[in-house]
């Protein structure tokens, strides 16, 4: 058994280095050759290819916009809450004072 995931990590390793675009066949290679589980490694292969049919990049770039873009609602909602909490300050200042 060792043997057979040796001789799958020097075929995914010699045809699939030049294929480096193609990285939805990469995981699931490196997955059958590690646990040997087929179903797994064809269930991540379709979870791939359908994400980047979907969306038009890989998995890893997609959370990363994803990530991204939820770090910029972050920021922007704590900037909106430190605005309105100022204008707040402000105003309660100049109705004390009038």
């Amino acid at each position: 058994m060792k043997t057979l995931k040796i001789y799958i990590f020097i075929f995914c390793s010699i045809f699939l280095s030049g294929c480096i675009q193609t990285t939805s066949l990469l995981g699931p290679g490196i997955t059958v050759a590690t646990t040997g589980n087929i179903f797994q490694a064809g269930f991540q292969y379709g979870a791939n290819s359908a994400i980047k049919k979907e969306t038009g990049k890989d998995v890893l770039s997609h959370i990363k916009d994803t990530v991204d873009e939820q770090n910029k609602k972050k920021n922007f909602h704590a900037k909106l809450k430190n605005m309105l909490e100022n204008r707040i300050i402000a105003t309660r200042k100049k109705l004390q004072l009038h």
